[in-house]
C-alpha cells in the first residue's frame, strides 16, 4: 500500500456505521498510511455490550473520551473515563461496554490497519439481512464467512453473563 500525504478528520466528519448500540465512525483509513494504522470512533449507547471476540491479526489500542467504558481481556478487566488508554493484544478475548448511566465514546487505534474495513462490511451485511439484530446474524453462514475473513472468533466466556448483570447490560443477541 502507497501512504496518501497529509489526512485531515474535521470533528463530525468520517464514514458513519449504524449497528444496533454500537456504531463506528471511520476516521482514518489504512489505504492512507501504507496499511500501519486505522482509527475508529465507537459511540456507545447505554447498556450496549460487544460479543466477546479475539482477533488473530490485529492489536486495538482504546482512548476513552466520553462516558465510562468497561473493558475485559482476557483476566484483565477495568473500567475508564475520559482520558483512560487500554490496549488489547491480539490473541485475547476481549468485550467493551457501556459501564455509566450516559452515552460513552472510544477512539481505537487498530494495528496494523485494515480491520476498519470490517465495521463497513458487517453494516452491510446487517442491512441486506433478514436478520433482526446482531445476535440473529451471528447465526448465519454469512456472518461466518465475515468473521473468517477478518480473523475474528466468538466465544462466551463464564465472565461474559456476570458483566451483563452487573452492569445491566443488553447483550449483542437482544
Amino acid at each position: 500500500m502507497e501512504r496518501t500525504g497529509v489526512t485531515v478528520v474535521q470533528p463530525g466528519e468520517g464514514e458513519q456505521i449504524a449497528l444496533p448500540g454500537f456504531g463506528a465512525v471511520l476516521k482514518l483509513s489504512a489505504t492512507a498510511n501504507g496499511g500501519e494504522v486505522a482509527i475508529v470512533e465507537h459511540p456507545f449507547a447505554v447498556g450496549t455490550i460487544t460479543a466477546p471476540h479475539r482477533h488473530t491479526r490485529e492489536d486495538e489500542h482504546s482512548i476513552v473520551v466520553a462516558g465510562e467504558i468497561g473493558f475485559r481481556s482476557d483476566d484483565s478487566e477495568v473500567v475508564l473515563g475520559p482520558g483512560g488508554y487500554i490496549t488489547k493484544p491480539r490473541g485475547q478475548l476481549h468485550a467493551m461496554w457501556n459501564a455509566g448511566s450516559t452515552p460513552g465514546r472510544i477512539i481505537e487505534v487498530i494495528t496494523p490497519g485494515g480491520f476498519e474495513n470490517y465495521f463497513r462490511d458487517l453494516g452491510e451485511l446487517l442491512a441486506g439481512s433478514a436478520a433482526t439484530g446482531l445476535g440473529p446474524l451471528r447465526e448465519t453462514p454469512e456472518f461466518a464467512d465475515l468473521a473468517t475473513r477478518y480473523g475474528l472468533t466468538y466465544e462466551t466466556p463464564t465472565w461474559y453473563d456476570e458483566i451483563i448483570q452487573r452492569y445491566d447490560l443488553h447483550p449483542p443477541s437482544h
